[in-house]
This record gives structure tokens, sequence and C-alpha cells, in this order.
């Protein structure tokens, strides 16, 4: 009983931290690599867009996660509140 016990929480330990995110310096490092991968020169302006194209696609899937993810009906808030309001105008 005691062994299944803590197999299940080095289980649970092991899941958790497999789901650690990276730092923002880890994430500027990574994309660094990657665009000196692609072949630009640190500090050059092509080397700056480089970075910030992938800062936006990034944050673009974030927004194509969260909408898509918006739009289930299981999600927990539910598709976005739409709230309308009528005017009547009487002649």
């Amino acid at each position: 009983m005691l062994s299944t016990r803590l197999v299940a929480i080095l289980l649970t330990g092991l899941l958790l931290s497999a789901c650690q995110t990276m730092t923002p310096e880890e994430r500027r490092a990574a994309d660094e690599a990657k665009c000196r991968d692609y072949g630009f020169r640190a500090r050059t302006e092509s080397f700056a867009n480089c970075l910030m194209k992938l800062e936006l696609d990034r944050r673009a899937e974030r927004r194509s996660f969260r909408d898509s993810a918006a739009m289930d009906p299981w999600y927990p808030w539910g598709p976005p509140l739409v709230i309308e309001r009528r005017v009547i105008i009487r002649d």
C-alpha cells in the first residue's frame, strides 16, 4: 500500500516537471539560435526581423489557440458573449 502511494507521488512529480515552460531568457536564446541557424548574423536588421517574425508567429499561434478553444462548447467560459442593444424608433 505504501509503495503504491510512493509510486503515485513520484509519477505525479514526474508529470508536473514535464510541464515546465521556458523562461523569457531561454526563449530569446532559442530564437537567436534559430535565426543564426537560418543564416542571419547577429546585430543586423535582418536578424532583428527574424526575431520579430518568430515572436509575431508565437503570438498569432496563442491567439489562434485561444480563439479556437473559446468557440468550443465544452470550454469553461463558452463562446464569446455578444450583447446586442436594439434601438426602436417610432414615428
